[in-house]
């Protein structure tokens, strides 16, 4: 299942570095890593050669009982540490393999985001698509919530807040540690401690994500009361899903260790910005950049056909983009949200932003309307077969919107689904950009649907603390 030298290579590497515990992680189509760890010693080219095998029936969305055996392949070519494993492990992530074909499973997302990358090359419009995302996130000190038939709750508590704040994140019996330094909602961004008083935790966060092997970059506090970002270095498609996944990893790993707790929830909180992750792509071919040109903002025309795709199919987008019912409380006007199809030099409303550069190779586009809580191998291909649709086809975007998109009344009829259930009817009715190359398959399209759907009648079935406020006495 594996080169059996880059085996020989990890099996000697794997004995120097004294690591007891190799985690094999995988994804699962909501994006959740899931892992099986391996004893060193018992690790051998044998395994790798025959594969890991595990129940896929246990898995949300994939095989049933009757058919469930499925194998682990694993990709040696980067390999993690578990900074905070108490035994030393080493991280390796792995492809879904069917048993039945010897191929990628073809609802590993995994699969999908590397034969994305491949229709790319066969394609002939380029070789490599790279990806920056930024997600963001919150921190919490307490959370607690529970959904049952006599009570339904949830209460956030964080030091960054007080119960005299209009929309107060926890009740006055909370006591921090530190008083008299609090941000005000929606003036968060940049803020330096005392009133960051995250500033020490997002420091081991890189400090971790570095030693865990992402090359970092920097963080910060974010708009929102309790809110943060990190960034690491921009890489391919599959490669930056991996590390994403790594990411968010250690993000809740580093939290829980400080006695925290993070969430990727794209709104958990009432009246403040939400999460997002702005999605920084472009295209490359033979080491040359096929964004950089002289139209619009210095992109080229192979660039403005890119993002006619993502426009053209943002709706369908969504439902891999901003995969949860959460995530259309974040898309709606008010809240640095892109609510709108338009695109812009520098316009932070519009749902695409064209970042200004020095250096007119790093020319890209940023999707701003993606959030953290996406299956990002998913949410990645998806965008790139968008694209890709809109080079072969020449879909133009038609004109910038270089004004207040939450103003412009003409643009309100060209919005983003304002609910999950909307725009998984849209990839329903909209999938055929998708299946080009064979990339998604109508099978995980359909199961995916499905799956979501269970997530929005859970929803939609149980009553609301808002409509006790609204209904409960009349």
């Amino acid at each position: 299942m594996s080169d059996m030298n880059d085996v020989k290579t990890f099996l000697k590497n794997l004995k120097e570095s004294k690591a007891e515990f190799v985690d094999f992680r995988y994804t699962d189509m909501n994006g959740m890593w899931r892992t099986i760890t391996y004893h060193q010693s018992i690790l051998t080219e044998t395994v790798f050669g025959d594969g890991i095998m595990f129940d896929g029936s246990s898995i949300p969305g994939w095989r049933g009982i009757e058919n469930s055996d499925m194998i682990l392949k694993p990709d040696l070519s980067k390999i993690y540490v578990d900074v905070y494993a108490e035994k030393p492990t080493q991280v390796v992530i792995c492809d879904v393999i069917d048993p039945m074909t010897k191929k990628g499973y073809s609802r590993d997302p995994r699969t999908v985001a590397k034969r994305a990358e491949d229709f790319l090359k066969t394609s002939g419009i380029g070789d490599a698509a790279y990806y920056g995302p930024e997600p963001e996130f919150f921190v919490f000190d307490e959370v607690q919530f529970n959904v049952s038939p006599f009570e339904i709750f949830a209460q956030m508590l964080s030091r960054e807040t007080t119960s005299a704040h209009e929309g107060a994140l926890f009740t006055s019996h909370f006591d921090p540690t530190t008083t008299g330094q609090r941000i005000d909602k929606g003036k968060g961004y940049c803020q330096t401690a005392p009133l960051d008083q995250g500033t020490d935790l997002r420091g081991d966060m890189l400090s971790a994500m570095h030693e865990a092997g992402l090359v970092v970059i920097k963080h910060h506090h974010e708009v929102g009361t309790s809110q943060h970002e990190l960034s690491f270095e921009y890489d391919k498609l599959t490669r930056t899903a991996d590390n994403l996944q790594m990411y968010k990893n250690v993000v809740r790993a580093t939290a829980h260790a400080h006695g925290q707790t993070a969430t990727f929830m794209p709104k958990p909180v009432f009246d403040e910005n939400g999460s997002g992750m702005h999605v920084h792509m472009s295209l490359w071919k033979g080491g040359d950049p096929l964004f950089m040109g002289d139209k619009y903002a210095n992109l080229s025309e192979t660039a403005l056909f890119f993002i006619g795709g993502i426009l053209k199919h943002a709706r369908a987008l969504n439902a891999f983009t901003n995969s949860t019912t959460n995530s259309y409380k974040r898309l709606v006007p008010g809240y640095e949200a892109p609510v709108y199809l338009a695109y812009a030099a520098n316009n932070r409303s519009a749902a695409v932003r064209i970042p200004h550069v020095e250096n007119k190779k790093a020319a890209r586009m940023e999707a701003r309307f993606p959030d953290p809580g996406s299956n990002p191998y998913l949410a990645f291909a998806a965008m790139l077969m968008a694209g890709l649709d809109g080079i072969r086809n020449k879909i133009h975007p038609g004109d910038s919107m270089e004004v207040n998109l939450y103003e412009d009344e003409e643009l309100k009829k060209k919005s983003m689904c304002s609910s999950l259930r909307e725009a998984l009817q849209e990839l329903d009715q909209d999938r055929d950009f998708l299946r080009q190359g064979n990339v998604f398959e109508d099978e995980l399209i359909d199961a995916y649907i499905e799956l979501k759907l269970k997530e929005a009648a859970e929803l939609d079935r149980r009553p609301h603390p808002v409509e006790f406020g609204m209904y409960y006495a009349r």
